[in-house]
């Protein structure tokens, strides 16, 4: 990408901006890069520990008189004047603070929503880190961001940024595209000396997975024995199934099953796993957003949670040429794989906060739509009374699976997922159920106001035509854990 436009014009000004969530992992990355930048200044810096924030920020370089800790609205104007750099463990403060945009990384839907919104009705942009926020309330936000001449964005840097860029980048090129996607977070690493495979710190035995290292005759059978040889690690974050959501609502791409395909794929694999059904892949239309488990030896370059488009490759002899220069190009030489090996966090949201204050344009996506949502189904019996706490990692939701629906498959009652994150359950819910809105006795008002009205303002069409569409078959979503 071009970043040149950032800086041209808009002569030496700086670019100031509030941070919510400041002292996770995503936050440091982002005001650690800030360093580096002079046009970008950190204004306000929201977190619930602002010992620990502070700490973190003179790790970082900044002199302690630099910040100051406010627990009022006068105090937060007095740092303003004073030129300081205020820490505040309420939300509600940012507000007084003189900043352009707010990045919100608290994770939180509720309290990120409040924040979100407080800064566009006050003619603020916002960068959304927070795929939990965006993935209920991301059309609100949307819609108010336009009502109020402002930016809203998702952030440079997370997967779901990423892919949105380099989708946009690939239709202005023309290219066909066939699928859409990104790798799990963590990759599968074979060590064929021991017979195991490592995800993380977690190793098991797979000693069969050694003679599985090509994809052979019939793709999907051997994709089917990979995902057997690993069956004992986790597979299905719900982290991925909420990015894809946002990457969905800014592209039109869908999920092709509502578990996604999972393929335990090999980089240089992804364009014969990512074609049609009819070519051998995995695929049952065209159009779809899914994730894979980067499998690779030790030693080997990671995928690193990158990103990638498989596209129909048209005129062969270019292709050819290609392939011949190392690109992924399917062995059929229908297909191709092109992508981005990394998400490198805040180092990267720089781009999208300069690029929204200097130039009013989003990262990607300038027209959402509800093509897809989020949503859970029960994994056990849950009685009325079950509170779905939200924790972990991956904000994992208590007795619930995440599951990606296409919009038209999609029931009008049925509860998005972080809605029903935090809320009491106020009737017993079988093993299987989809939740809906009536299974929830308190989902957060504000949030569950923002869900109907931004669905109601941007719905994608699709659910019209769903007549004409081929259905997915009860088989075909009964398999997420393998590339069948």
């Amino acid at each position: 990408m071009n970043f040149h436009h950032l800086f041209a014009p808009g002569g030496d000004r700086i670019v100031r901006y509030a941070l919510s969530g400041a002292g996770g992992g995503f936050a440091r990355t982002l005001l650690a890069q800030t360093r580096r930048i002079p046009r970008l200044s950190p204004a306000v810096l929201c977190d619930q520990d602002v010992e620990r924030l502070s700490a973190m920020l003179v790790e970082l370089g900044h002199d302690a008189d630099e910040l100051r800790i406010c627990d009022d609205a006068a105090s937060v104007r007095q740092a303003r004047e004073d030129g300081r750099i205020a820490l505040v463990r309420d939300g509600a403060l940012l507000v007084e603070g003189e900043w352009d945009i707010l990045v919100e990384a608290t994770g939180s839907p509720a309290a990120g929503y409040a924040m979100a919104r407080q800064a566009l009705t006050g003619g603020r942009h916002v960068a959304m880190v927070s795929k939990e926020v965006d993935s209920v309330a991301g059309l609100h936000l949307a819609e108010l961001a336009d009502t109020h001449g402002c930016v809203y964005t998702t952030a440079d840097g997370d997967q779901p940024a990423n892919l949105i860029g380099l989708v946009t980048w690939a239709e202005t090129l023309g290219l066909d595209i066939v699928a859409i996607g990104k790798s799990s977070e963590y990759d599968l690493v074979l060590d064929p000396s021991t017979g195991t495979v490592t995800q993380l710190d977690t190793t098991v035995p797979a000693p069969e997975l050694a003679e599985l290292l090509e994809l052979g005759d019939d793709p999907r059978a051997t994709l089917d024995a990979r995902a057997a040889a690993v069956a004992a690690l986790p597979t299905g974050a719900t982290a991925d199934y909420c990015e894809m959501a946002v990457v969905a609502t800014s592209t039109g791409f869908r999920p092709d099953t509502e578990r996604l395909h999972y393929p335990v794929a090999r980089i240089a694999e992804l364009a014969d796993i990512y074609a049609l059904r009819e070519d051998g892949g995995v695929l049952h239309r065209p159009g779809a957003v899914d994730v894979f488990s980067a499998l690779r030896l030790p030693g080997e370059a990671s995928f690193a949670g990158g990103v990638f488009v498989v596209v129909r490759t048209g005129d062969p002899v270019t292709w050819e040429t290609l392939r011949g220069k190392g690109h992924v190009v399917s062995r059929d030489g229908k297909y191709a794989a092109v992508y981005l090996p990394y998400h490198l966090m805040g180092v990267e949201t720089p781009a999208s906060l300069l690029s929204a204050v200097l130039h009013d344009r989003p990262s990607g996506g300038t027209d959402p739509r509800c093509h897809a949502v989020l949503a859970g189904r029960a994994e056990v019996d849950l009685p009325a009374g079950t509170v779905l706490d939200m924790g972990g990692h991956h904000h994992d939701v208590t007795g619930v699976k995440a599951v990606l629906l296409r919009d038209e498959d999609t029931p009008a009652d049925a509860a998005p997922l972080y809605l029903a994150a935090h809320a009491t359950l106020a009737v017993d819910v079988p093993a299987g159920a989809l939740l809906t809105l009536g299974h929830l006795a308190n989902p957060d008002a504000a949030l569950l106001d923002a869900w109907t009205s931004g669905r109601a303002a941007r719905p994608s069409g699709h659910a019209a035509q769903s007549a004409a569409a081929r259905p997915v078959t009860a088989s075909e979503n009964a398999s997420p854990e393998n590339g069948s």
